[in-house]
């Protein structure tokens, strides 16, 4: 999907850029594009993206300090240096699970939050075509 989104973003400004209309098309374009960016059905995902943003940044850097803390405190202990060794080995495999399982839940949050925006923009599109006919 995001890769879609790319294109039709990299299309858009190549027409833009390239276009032979002149000035003209070129503000009729960006008032366009400046009245779908201040739709609230647009600015309300704009502002899931940046909480989502917020809170994904709030949780991996606790789950690495504490993967961090556990993996010193494992190599810490008493033992012989092979031990020491293989506690931290355990502890980091453990720490990289949990920051991956982090990651995961952030990106299965952000395929949600695409999932409700897209239902919501078909629906916003569907009610503004049935209302234009």
């Amino acid at each position: 999907m995001r890769g879609k989104a790319a294109l039709v973003v990299g299309l858009a400004a190549g027409y833009v850029l390239g276009a032979r209309a002149g000035r003209q098309r070129y503000e009729q374009i960006k008032a366009q594009a400046e009245k779908v960016w201040d739709q609230p059905v647009v600015q309300g995902q704009v502002e899931k993206v940046k909480a989502f943003g917020v809170s994904a940044l709030r949780s991996v850097p606790g789950v690495v300090w504490k993967g961090a803390k556990s993996v010193t405190g494992a190599a810490a202990q008493s033992g012989s240096a092979q031990e020491r060794a293989q506690r931290a080995t355990r502890a980091a495999k453990q720490s990289a699970h949990e920051v991956a399982d982090v990651v995961e839940d952030s990106v299965d949050d952000a395929k949600q939050a695409e999932k409700t925006a897209s239902s919501r923009a078909r629906a916003a599109k569907s009610g503004s075509d049935s209302s234009g006919s």
